[in-house]
């Protein structure tokens, strides 16, 4: 099969006018378009997204079907949307839920279920007063149940990214965790920029969703939100048009000192390829007007997929496409220090995702 790709993302740009052979499943050669007759022709052609933040999908909700079969549905429902691979994210519970959680992903990744890459786990070692929906019923400092399980998962080879309000963890239990080869991100915090510095110099290299369930920024105390945006660590960031304005995202992305570390999260939820509704901690979360809410009108993650927040970013914040692309796909993976996914020979044919001219996903079949 040949497709002919207008532009086509390849080593961190769009390069224009490119044939893509596939055969026997895998990407067996790229080139300049010639005078070949391509079996289809897409306006981009791009690897498929990585998404650091996914919470559910197709209906399942990580914390609520903590098992191989739910991370099945989850991830299912995410590669239909343009996401080839995911971190499961199970937020704050009882234990027993979080290592439920970790158990799974270790089962599903020996399993070879698609789309399964590692684990997220967003608390329960949160600053209480910026703990958005998680249940401050669970909420407790980072201790020894945790590293353990820490350790059990990376023992197994699972990537493993821990949001936690770094300002409250034992710096002991922090570097013990870095040691471990876990990425640390900093969120769900009340930490302060000179808090945020020294939690840089412990290990944390990531921040998760930017802006959200931190501090903001005020002319006399920069906080964790300045000190992030300044520093060389990666952040993630939701980009809906619900949870950042986007005149704050392109401030951010204009003061970053280092470029590329900035990238995409859907934070999605069960409504993401399912019903408009699910549970979370026995209340109802509904989709009202695009955005995700519980009972008291509060958000409670985000309904959105990778490829409609590259769409919305591209469109309302300015950035080239070529950068948003980089945003869901190449960015997250080296901030977990994933091998890249590349358009090149020997890629496997399933990790690739057509566009259109308007961002919208459109099949990959030889009838085109």
């Amino acid at each position: 099969m040949l497709i002919a790709a207008a532009q086509c993302f390849e080593n961190g740009a769009l390069r224009a006018n490119r044939v893509i052979e596939i055969a026997s499943g895998r990407v067996a050669a790229v080139r300049d378009m010639g005078a070949e007759k391509a079996d289809l022709s897409v306006d981009i052609l791009m690897p498929g997204c990585t998404d650091l933040q996914v919470n559910g999908g197709g209906g399942v909700l990580l914390n609520t079907d903590p098992s191989p079969e739910g991370l099945a549905r989850i991830a299912a429902a995410h590669l239909g949307l343009g996401t080839v691979s995911i971190l499961p994210t199970v937020i704050t519970d009882a234990p027993e839920i979080t290592e439920a959680a970790a158990d799974a992903v270790i089962a599903a990744i020996e399993a070879r279920i698609p789309g399964i890459a590692g684990i997220h786990i967003e608390g329960p070692h949160l600053a209480p007063l910026r703990r958005g929906t998680h249940d401050a019923r669970f909420i407790r400092p980072l201790d020894r149940r945790t590293l353990d399980l820490l350790a059990r998962l990376r023992g197994a080879g699972v990537p493993v990214l821990l949001t936690l309000a770094p300002e409250l963890a034992d710096p002991a239990l922090l570097a013990e965790a870095a040691g471990l080869g876990v990425v640390l991100s900093a969120g769900h915090s009340m930490a302060n920029a000179a808090q945020t510095q020294i939690a840089l110099s412990q290990g944390v290299t990531v921040f998760t969703h930017l802006f959200n369930a931190m501090p903001q920024m005020s002319a006399r105390d920069p906080g964790i939100i300045a000190a992030a945006i300044l520093s060389g660590a990666y952040c993630g960031l939701i980009a809906d048009g619900v949870h950042v304005a986007p005149e704050m995202i392109r401030i951010a992305l204009a003061a970053r000192p280092v470029p590329g570390r900035v990238f995409l999260v859907s934070d999605a939820m069960p409504t993401v390829g399912g019903p408009d509704h699910f549970r979370l901690y026995d209340m109802e979360i509904r989709v009202e007007h695009g955005r995700l809410v519980n009972a008291e009108g509060a958000l409670a993650g985000a309904h959105i997929d990778m490829i409609s927040s590259l769409r919305w970013l591209h469109a309302h914040c300015g950035v080239a496409l070529g950068e948003a692309i980089a945003m869901a796909t190449d960015i997250p993976r080296r901030a977990m220090g994933l091998a890249p996914l590349a358009i090149a020979p020997g890629m496997d044919a399933r990790d690739l995702v057509a566009l259109d001219s308007g961002l919208h996903l459109r099949p990959i079949t030889a009838e085109g």
